[in-house]
């Protein structure tokens, strides 16, 4: 025998009477005209100051702005609870958005900041980050002294640690004239350009790693600034043996104090992020590394200005410019500039 279910019917509500719609509309309709006055100042004040129009906004505009964002905010909440027209929602919440960003978003545009950053913000996170610059040099200083004296003790170390895009005919054993020949320059600027964005591509590029393996608690940072300063000691090695030490050293010099001092504040950034983790003090361990990569990531946005700059010169001044006295007062002009601007630019007068 067959069993049957008897299903629960389920009734279809009516639709809702034509005079609720209207009450709905009424009601949305009254809500609208009692506070749009303050909906269309706040539009107006909003739109003045995203067209960078401040000077035509009133002092007593700017000062019930955050009055007019709350009241429109409110609005949209109860807009959102009583369900009203989608049309009315749909202008309070761009509004409330717009106005979020006037209220709570940054005070100063790009040109402002920037002024602010080169004037002597950059230069405080550079003071301030002081000590891992100086173990950070340390390290570099023991990485050049160390690829220096394995390639002496034994030049099959040279190989190691030189890699064949560095090494190409800069190799023991070459004769003196071949290796004054790759410290020539060019006297055809064509394809010089693409040259120079190359070189900030793969530096920048180097740069970024050793920041970021400053999580790691900032040891394969200090391993990698150890590592690309052996590459230089074996080349200095390379070049002083076969009496050219100081023609490298001026053609290093066009670029490289800019960009080892680069490379110097970017393992330091990451050491110094790498330092908060491991040794928060009193803060907790978010606390810490959030203020220390507030000031790193200043001191990174100024590393990418300087290996633009190293980028230029390397790409242009150092395949330009010939002499070795005018390479070493290019290298050093350089230098001393950077290191009056880190010492003395932001510092408050007294």
């Amino acid at each position: 025998m067959a069993l049957t279910v008897n299903l629960p019917f389920r009734r279809r509500e009516p639709p809702a009477p034509p005079h609720d719609v209207a009450a709905a509309a009424l009601r949305s309709d009254r809500f609208r005209l009692e506070r749009e006055t303050d909906w269309r100042r706040l539009e107006e004040v909003v739109t003045r100051l995203e067209k960078n129009r401040i000077r035509r906004v009133s002092d007593a505009d700017l000062l019930e702005l955050p009055v007019l964002y709350r009241k429109a905010a409110s609005s949209l909440a109860v807009a959102r609870e009583t369900s009203l027209d989608a049309a009315t929602l749909d202008y309070l919440e761009g509004l409330v958005r717009r106005a979020a960003l006037q209220v709570h978003g940054p005070r100063e545009g790009f040109g402002r900041w920037m002024l602010r950053f080169l004037g002597g913000g950059w230069a405080r996170a550079v003071r301030e980050i002081w000590l891992d610059i100086c173990i950070a040099l340390a390290v570099s200083i023991a990485g050049a002294v160390a690829g220096w004296l394995l390639v002496a003790r034994d030049d099959a170390w040279y190989y190691a640690l030189v890699s064949s895009d560095f090494g190409d005919t800069r190799q023991p054993g070459a004769s003196r004239e071949v290796l004054a020949e790759t410290l020539e320059g060019t006297k055809d600027a064509d394809g010089l350009a693409t040259f120079a964005t190359y070189l900030f591509s793969h530096n920048s590029g180097v740069a970024i790693m050793a920041f970021a393996l400053g999580f790691a608690f900032g040891v394969p940072t200090l391993l990698l600034g150890f590592y690309n300063l052996a590459i230089m000691g074996a080349m200095l090695w390379l070049f002083f043996q076969a009496g050219l030490g100081i023609d490298f050293a001026a053609w290093l010099s066009i670029h490289g104090t800019t960009e080892l001092t680069a490379f110097l504040l970017a393992d330091a950034a990451g050491l110094h992020i790498g330092r908060a983790m491991a040794f928060p003090g009193d803060r907790t361990l978010m606390a810490a590394t959030q203020k220390a990569g507030r000031r790193a990531a200043t001191v990174m946005a100024g590393v990418v200005i300087m290996l633009v700059c190293a980028g230029l010169l390397e790409g242009f001044g150092r395949q330009l410019v010939h002499v070795t006295p005018t390479r070493f007062a290019v290298g050093g002009t350089m230098l001393v500039l950077w290191l009056g601007y880190f010492t003395l630019s932001g510092r408050r007068r007294a």
